[in-house]
């Protein structure tokens, strides 16, 4: 059997059709749906990317696998579905985002070497990686990221085009603006759909299943960073929505009165404040 594991990054469950949204329409993912298993009841281990993607790696409370925050690294050693796969001879590769931290300190001090095929699948939960991209590039980035030369062999040149084409727009006045932080969500990305981060990871995928051989079976992981933020799309998607579609949010004023202080913690982050806008 092999299997295509689909992540997306930020996705709220309430937003898709097959869960009961009154506007807003995904038929791939409610094709999806329709042909296997819909889970109404089923919760990640914490609100942050990281931590929640090393528990669903790992299987394990956050608490259990200690990577408590996006820059704290899974230990080295820890038993990943990776690690789980590659023993009983399944090929897990891996398409996109993990946001895995390698644990660099711990592979030192266990003599291994991070470039080892032991270092590097431990640097990628235990996957085989086809394409590491983490979908968020802001000054200074990498110059190597795969990406980055698709766009250039598309004419789409710049020091780092991520965020030149992807992740910016044009004004009325024909200047390049920024997609940070929500200013010009309504204005339509540079970039053309076909050769958006999430049409890449796509045709990489589409492009795996093409070329796989038959004689080991395979869990290919493609990992989304959409709908993370920063919030600009290229049309026509950036148009198809609009304020009137957002489902009033489920809160209560004794949130903010009454306040936990890990809860407060999160709500004094800058991404916390601009989210805590009308």
């Amino acid at each position: 059997m092999n299997v295509l594991w689909i992540m997306c990054d930020q996705l709220r469950h309430d937003y898709l059709g097959c869960t009961g949204h009154p506007r807003i329409r995904t038929p791939n993912i409610d094709a999806l749906a329709a042909d296997g298993v819909l889970f109404s009841q089923a919760y990640v281990q914490s609100p942050i990317c990281g931590p929640s993607r090393m528990s669903a790696y790992t299987g394990r409370y956050v608490r259990s696998h200690g990577s408590t925050t996006n820059a704290s690294p899974l230990r080295v050693g820890e038993p990943t579905l990776g690690d789980h796969l590659d023993e009983i001879g399944v090929d897990a590769v891996l398409l996109g985002k993990t946001h895995m931290n390698a644990d660099t300190e711990g592979m030192r001090r266990l003599g291994i070497a991070v470039d080892s095929l032991t270092g590097v699948r431990s640097a990628e939960c235990g996957f085989r990686p086809l394409v590491r991209d983490e979908g968020v590039h802001p000054e200074p980035a990498d110059p190597d990221i795969e990406y980055f030369a698709h766009l250039r062999a598309h004419g789409l040149e710049a020091d780092n085009p991520w965020e030149a084409f992807a992740n910016s727009a044009q004004d009325d006045n024909g200047e390049t603006v920024s997609g940070w932080f929500l200013r010009h969500a309504r204005k339509p990305a540079r970039v053309p759909a076909h050769l958006s981060e999430s049409a890449y990871l796509t045709d990489r995928a589409l492009d795996f299943l093409a070329d796989v051989e038959d004689e080991r079976p395979w869990v290919c992981h493609l990992s989304y960073i959409k709908p993370h933020w920063p919030y600009i799309a290229p049309a026509p998607y950036h148009a198809m929505y609009g304020a009137e579609d957002v489902i009033p949010a489920v809160r209560t004023e004794r949130e903010r009165t009454h306040r936990h202080p890990v809860l407060a913690a999160f709500r004094a982050e800058r991404y916390a404040l601009a989210f805590s806008r009308e």
